[in-house]
């Protein structure tokens, strides 16, 4: 499973009205080959579900992930951050062992 905080669940709001996003489109959550560390998260916004996705609803929002990709990230929370830090999304993946500085990617 996966959850969402208080304030992604702000941000997800926010965006799905901003870009005009239907109620049928969901939040999207995958995994990819990718970055310094190995492994990137990416998010989007998708109204197709297959039978090759897993769907989780956690405060309101449904949230899509495709098989593949639940294998990393089962128990993360997806948050928010608008701090001086930095400002976007932030994944708390206890799967993850190593995580680059910006927070972007990852290795299992």
């Amino acid at each position: 499973m996966l959850k969402v905080s208080e304030k992604a669940l702000k941000r997800i709001v926010q965006l799905k009205e901003n870009e005009g996003h239907s109620e049928s489109h969901n939040l999207r959550v995958s995994v990819k080959g990718g970055g310094c560390s190995g492994l990137m998260y990416d998010l989007s916004f998708d109204d197709q579900i297959t039978d090759k996705d897993d769907v989780f609803e956690d405060k309101g929002v449904k949230v899509i992930v495709d098989k593949k990709s639940l294998f990393y990230l089962l128990d993360t929370t997806l948050d928010f951050s608008d701090g001086l830090n930095g400002k976007g999304f932030q994944f708390i993946n206890p799967n993850a062992t190593r995580t680059c500085g910006c927070g972007e990617s990852f290795a299992v």
